[in-house]
């Protein structure tokens, strides 16, 4: 634990620990990979316009600046010190709200395992939630200085290489633990309870594994155990969208990155992420990113 004369330390002081520390990581823009799997770390000079990308299981800390976060139509806006948990993956947009040169946007994303979650849980012996008052699967919190001293310590094991191995999975564990029994823990245990959260999770890790194929949302509902009149119900409760519209943003963010990485022709991408219509694509291609396939893709390599 860091410590000043004995005292812990308070959450602004580590917010601005992690910011420095970040800061002197990464020192150009962009989204930067480390030598552990689970941890991102990312800067911004400038506010940018919306990304689109999915959020999996894990953590989202803003330790400078603001960040906007767009699920459906739910925007959810987070600064210093704030983190975004999701419990489900979801296809979201984001855009960086306030950065400078001077004062650029930091970042952290922590990826969580879920057998391992279950596992820490488990030796918490937590009990389940009494009733269904939570269904939202993104929980956006102050992160507390217990969580924040842990973070900062496994991002701080980054210059020391050669006790990652020995560290990193007791610090991960600790982080989890204190989440669990934080203001976050009640989304996370919904991962582990027989809830909404659990059942709409496997119809949305179907969707993601299946995106290409075509897709019966009665299928769906059986899977999931509901009714099918419960399961589009509580989709777009979860999601912020209906079970068509999550394949089909899943399917235009797959052609765009299909474009992006594989310099893809736009009749290509469409037909290996499941369209039949070229037309039909190319109509809510533009819709979703502003302009048509190959001058969005122009616009995203020239910036």
């Amino acid at each position: 634990m860091i410590a000043g004369k004995g005292l812990r330390t308070d959450a602004n002081t580590l917010v601005g620990l992690l910011a420095t520390t970040v800061q002197r990581i990464v020192t150009t823009p962009g989204d930067h990979r480390t030598v552990l799997p689970e941890l991102t770390l990312h800067r911004r000079n400038r506010p940018s316009q919306p990304v689109h990308c999915i959020y999996t299981l894990g953590m989202a800390v803003t330790v400078q600046g603001s960040k906007h976060v767009l699920l459906g139509e739910k925007v959810l806006s987070y600064g210093p010190g704030q983190s975004l948990l999701t419990t489900l993956d979801l296809p979201v947009s984001y855009n960086i709200t306030r950065a400078t040169s001077a004062e650029p946007y930091l970042g952290v994303m922590l990826k969580f395992d879920l057998n391992q979650l279950n596992h820490v849980a488990s030796n918490l012996k937590l009990q389940p939630p009494r009733n269904e008052t939570i269904r939202e699967p993104m929980s956006l919190q102050r992160l507390d200085a217990p969580v924040l001293d842990a973070l900062h310590r496994l991002i701080s094991l980054l210059d020391e290489p050669e006790l990652i191995p020995q560290l990193a999975p007791l610090i991960q564990q600790e982080i989890m633990v204190r989440l669990l029994i934080g203001p976050h823990g009640s989304h996370l245990w919904r991962l582990f309870a027989k809830s909404s959260t659990q059942q709409i999770g496997k119809a949305v890790a179907w969707i993601r594994q299946h995106y290409p194929e075509k897709m019966r949302v009665d299928d769906l509902a059986e899977l999931a155990n509901m009714s099918l009149t419960t399961f589009r119900q509580h989709f777009r409760e979860l999601t912020g969208m209906s079970p068509v519209q999550f394949q089909k943003l899943l399917r235009l963010q797959e052609a765009r990155q299909l474009m992006l990485d594989q310099h893809m022709s736009a009749g290509t991408a469409s037909a290996i992420v499941g369209y039949e219509s070229a037309s039909q694509f190319n109509r809510e291609y533009r819709r979703l990113f502003g302009a048509p396939p190959q001058h969005d893709i122009r616009r995203v390599q020239s910036s």
